[in-house]
């Protein structure tokens, strides 16, 4: 499975609500703050993309990007997101 970084922008609650949903099914996934998600899949990009851009509002952002090799962060959602993060990432 590979680990992508979804960012999103919307306009409105529902629909940020509908995105957050839809991120939960994947099933392995970690909430980085609000709208940065990460999620394990076999999916691509472009389907994890797809998929949320049926969800969203037509003004939405949505940005999908495989994770890579490196990352540092600071104040994650606690220690089991943390320790999830450090596996994934």
């Amino acid at each position: 499975m590979k680990c992508y970084i979804v960012i999103f922008e919307t306009v409105s609650e529902e629909s940020r609500k509908r995105i957050k949903d839809s991120l939960v099914s994947y099933k392995i996934y970690c909430p980085i703050n609000k709208s940065c998600w990460a999620i394990k899949t076999n999916e691509t990009a472009v389907q994890v993309r797809d998929k949320l851009m049926g969800l969203s509002d037509k003004s939405d952002r949505i940005f999908v990007i495989r994770s890579g090799t490196e990352a540092a962060w600071v104040n994650s959602f606690g220690d089991k997101h943390d320790k999830w993060l450090k596996d994934n990432l």
